[in-house]
């Protein structure tokens, strides 16, 4: 089959500013001076007042005004991730982080670049033209104020960049391209490609929990609302974004963008949880070459593919360097690998003005219908939503942007792209997608799982819906939801966060089920009876909840990891969750086995297999670095929650190469908040470690001990309560 050809390769002492003309220093701009007056003179309107956890409460005149400040208190906690989300955005990251990240700076160019987001800031309407000006300003004005921060890339930020990034997930719909299928294309790699790290066995499963309560169910007679991101440690901090143009947000904003992503204001609130419809289709293209062009069948005919020529510089100990690609795009999307002789394009949402107008304007939603006019947008692809708000409804939408699709095709695969009847055609009204409003049950919860068990006996059925209106099927946490959400009808802000702490580890219960059948099956005369006897007694004895003190939740994890990483491939060539597949179809032998390798690696790792899960299990935060390092002989806390991969509700594992004995949590809950709407709205949140990344805060882990144990903080949301616990009030720049 034909491949792409890498053009070029240039090396030479270009310096990173010679090659950045957008990263000239803001002095040297012309019009600088204009510039900085009017940085001064929306200083003046905004003021930040930070409370006696750190916590930034902005106010401003305007919203842009507020915005500005939001994008200054951020960059004063944490510029770095601020610039890398942007530096990764805009495809540029092997510029600072070497040749190593080219094929991830292709993925991003191939669907965003400067002149497209360009055009469509000069498109966007004059409100949302001001927001992302104040966006830029207010970090500029940070540069400027700050010279002794040191940029690694970006010394000024262009307004049309809030465009690049403007959907606050974790993992957004582009980076489900597979990155080493992608060197191999465009790379012209003979070899097979290995496994991308987004597709290897996933420690701790990215997701999210998110619970609504109607009043019904609740002692004050008021709707609740569980906001309970996973995601890694330090996404997001805790913000309070106020204006007089009615925006009152508060919640957890992703470093660099000037909208709330999970939060909520004085009425309303809303929690995203990752794992919505299929909403992203490969086509398989038929693609030959004519007269040195290629072009791929179409129906009846054929059509030429778009070339376009990406330079990707990057960074080498002796300069830069960069390498130019051909990239080839059919009219679905971008050739992103090749399969069975074929190209295989990717279609998936391309509508990032869209998308940034909905993340805002749904955080001034104060009740459903306004609430509800933000979702017509359809643009929030990756996530499903739980609601509640302050007149008592509580609502889930199971995605948000779905696309129409002929039936008659399997879209978890590659469809056929000469076919016409394998196009889009058009999305789905929301009316006609998978949601709820008010259900009869009173509770609505989601765990990055399926929507049909949402809300007991109310859910949505199967039998009404395309299978591509969901992608993932029931897991552990949901069983764990449902537990603790039906038969209760006296929630108050505390009972839903112990119940969001509730420690059952449901995944346990076949599996523990199923080892001790196996283990009956052996002889007396078995030695392996004789030598897991101690182990197997205290798992049958375990109530399978997990405590600090408990040696059979730390055997249980072991052992249960231990069948994890030995049954990923099998799982993954059967097309289902390892989970799911260790839990059906391991054999007797097998689940034995990998009890003995636990017990093995336990003794090795600590001298006995007898240690208490708190002992192993720990928080730590030592430096302000995006990727944290951990030491066994310095401080940590004992955590007791687990894994969401055993159904714990409150997450916390491990996602990083682990080079320590103990396990130190870098993803899970971060930041965590239950919220009353009652005439005045009432919140308790929790945040990993604390809302600054410089070590030298106060703030960088006086929150950590309380994460620890899942205690949580009043949420100073009235300007009277703030100033009551009032640690600095200034304007920016001050």
């Amino acid at each position: 089959m034909f491949r792409p050809i890498l053009v070029s390769t240039l090396l030479g002492c270009v310096t990173l500013g010679a090659v950045l003309p957008a990263s000239a220093a803001p002095e040297s701009r012309p019009g600088a001076s204009a510039q900085q007056a009017r940085w001064n003179k929306t200083a003046r309107r905004v003021t930040i007042m930070r409370d006696k956890w750190g916590i930034p409460h902005v106010f401003g005149k305007s919203d842009d005004d507020a915005v500005f400040g939001l994008l200054y208190a951020q960059a004063e906690d944490d510029f770095n991730r601020i610039e890398l989300n942007y530096i990764n955005a805009l495809g540029r990251l092997a510029e600072v982080e070497g040749e190593a990240e080219i094929w991830r700076d292709l993925r991003m160019k191939m669907y965003i670049t400067p002149e497209d987001m360009k055009a469509k800031y000069a498109a966007s309407p004059a409100w949302l033209r001001k927001l992302m000006v104040a966006f830029a300003d207010g970090l500029n004005f940070y540069l400027h104020t700050h010279p002794e921060v040191k940029p690694r890339l970006i010394t000024h930020f262009e307004p049309w960049m809030a465009l690049a990034f403007s959907e606050g997930s974790i993992g957004g719909d582009i980076e489900s391209i597979n990155l080493k299928d992608l060197e191999q294309f465009y790379g012209k790699k003979t070899a097979l490609a290995l496994a991308d790290e987004s597709n290897a066995l996933d420690k701790e499963p990215r997701g999210s929990n998110g619970v609504a309560i109607a009043p019904k169910l609740s002692e004050s007679g008021h709707a609740l609302l569980l906001i309970n991101p996973h995601t890694s440690f330090y996404f997001r901090p805790e913000v309070h974004v106020v204006s007089d143009e009615g925006l009152n947000a508060y919640g957890a904003v992703t470093w660099g963008q000037f909208f709330v992503y999970q939060g909520f204001n004085d009425k309303a609130g809303w929690m995203h949880t990752s794992g919505g419809g299929d909403v992203i289709d490969e086509y398989l293209e038929t693609v030959t070459e004519k007269d040195g062009k290629y072009v791929y069948r179409y129906g009846s005919g054929e059509r030429a593919l778009r070339e376009v020529t990406v330079t990707l510089p990057y960074k080498t100990a002796g300069g830069m360097a960069s390498k130019t690609v051909t990239a080839y795009f059919s009219h679905h999307g971008p050739v992103v690998r090749e399969e069975g002789g074929k190209w295989v394009s990717v279609r998936l949402m391309e509508e990032p003005l869209k998308a940034l107008t909905q993340s805002y304007t749904r955080t001034k939603a104060r009740n459903y219908k306004q609430f509800r006019a933000s979702m017509e947008l359809r643009t929030n692809s990756s996530n499903n939503t739980v609601y509640a708000d302050g007149d008592g409804n509580i609502a889930y939408f199971h995605g948000n942007f779905v696309p129409r699709r002929d039936t008659a095709f399997d879209w978890k695969k590659p469809v056929d792209g000469s076919n016409p009847a394998t196009e889009w055609q058009g999305l789905h009204a929301i009316d006609e997608t998978i949601t709820l409003f008010n259900p009869s049950g009173g509770w609505i919860q989601n765990t990055n799982n399926w929507p049909f068990a949402a809300s007991g006996a109310s859910s949505p059925r199967q039998q009404d819906y395309p299978r591509y209106m969901w992608s993932l099927p029931e897991n552990a946490r949901g069983l764990h939801a449902v537990a603790v959400l039906e038969n209760r009808k006296d929630f108050t802000l505390d009972s839903l966060i112990a119940a969001a702490y509730d420690s059952h580890l449901t995944a346990f219960d076949p599996l523990i089920a199923s080892l001790s059948a196996a283990y009956d099956q052996l002889g007396e005369g078995d030695a392996l009876k004789a030598q897991l006897a101690p182990q197997m007694a205290a798992l049958r004895g375990w109530d399978r909840r997990y405590g600090v003190a408990s040696v059979p939740t730390s055997l249980a994890i072991y052992w249960g990891q231990d069948m994890l990483e030995k049954a990923s491939g099998a799982a993954k060539a059967k097309g289902v969750p390892t989970p799911d597949y260790i839990r059906d179809s391991l054999a007797p032998a097998e689940r034995l086995q990998a009890l003995v390798r636990a017990t093995a690696k336990l003794e090795a790792d600590f001298g006995t297999w007898q240690m208490p899960w708190g002992e192993i299990n720990r928080f730590q935060r030592i430096s302000g670095d995006v990727r944290q390092q951990y030491d066994d002989a310095k401080p940590s806390y004992p955590v007791a929650f687990a894994s969401a991969t055993w159904g714990s509700l409150a997450a916390f594992g491990m996602a990083a190469p682990q080079k320590t004995k103990r396990i130190y949590g870098d993803r899970g809950n971060s930041f965590v908040a239950a919220v009353e709407f009652g005439p005045r709205v009432r919140a308790k949140s929790i945040l990993a470690g604390g809302n600054s990344s410089n070590p030298a805060s106060p703030h960088f882990s006086d929150q950590a001990e309380m994460y620890s144990k899942g205690q949580f903080k009043d949420v100073l949301f009235y300007k009277a309560d703030i100033e009551k616990q009032l640690e600095r009030k200034y304007h920016p720049g001050q």
